[in-house]
């Protein structure tokens, strides 16, 4: 049995939830708040971030590294499929969505929104989320022109990308900030990543405080 250490807000936390999902690996989930991490996980990963995976006394941390560990020892099934180019395409999307996404969407917006107001107390500044908001435009139309192209984000199967980018745009959909009717391709792609088994944990994640937009749950949305 696996302990893994997230928070819902967490989009590296929910990419590894997902993936044990769909690996069939059995977790159990402790929820720590990345703005007030305990000294505890501090000393499991002093490096402050999530997600921190655990089991027989073994301590993987870090978004990298736990992706890589299951992607090595939980095999099936694969989500780095293909050759050497198309399993470089699907890295390259991973890291489109974890660095370039996360730094020009996600830190703007979820970082107002939810760690400005649980961190201080303080409320989003209109500036920095309409900045968010025009960067995640950018991004909304290369995933519906990738989306337009493929089954899914890099060809006919499932992948680590797939993975990667329902991640970080569960978060978005949660607090209502993506407009889905301007995206036709992209809404497709998502409906059939929400309909996953792998996904429908992910749909009954809360915020205290913070309530999820109307059709967050809605798979036919």
């Amino acid at each position: 049995m696996v302990l893994l250490v997230h928070h819902s807000i967490s989009p590296q936390s929910r990419k590894a939830r997902i993936m044990m999902a769909e690996k069939k690996v059995l977790f159990v989930l402790k929820q720590e708040e990345p703005w007030n991490m305990s000294k505890d996980i501090q000393k499991l990963n002093p490096a402050k971030d999530l997600p921190i995976f655990i089991f027989d006394g073994h301590i993987i941390s870090g978004d990298y590294a736990v992706t890589e560990y299951l992607e090595e020892n939980y095999t099936t099934p694969k989500l780095l499929t293909g050759d050497n180019l198309h399993r470089a395409e699907i890295r390259r999307l991973c890291d489109w969505f974890d660095k370039k996404f996360y730094n020009e969407v996600y830190k703007y917006i979820v970082g107002e929104k939810i760690f400005k107001r649980f961190s201080s107390g303080q409320s989003p500044d209109s500036k920095v989320l309409k900045a968010g908001t025009n960067n995640l435009k950018f991004h909304m139309e290369y995933l519906d022109w990738l989306a337009e192209r493929n089954n899914y984000l890099t060809g006919l199967e499932f992948s680590l990308a797939d993975v990667a980018a329902a991640a970080h745009l569960s978060i978005l959909d949660y607090l209502g900030d993506i407009d889905w009717e301007n995206y036709k391709n992209a809404k497709l792609w998502y409906s059939k990543i929400k309909s996953r088994p792998s996904f429908k944990d992910i749909l009954k994640d809360t915020i205290k405080g913070v309530p999820a937009s109307k059709n967050y749950q809605n798979l036919d949305f």
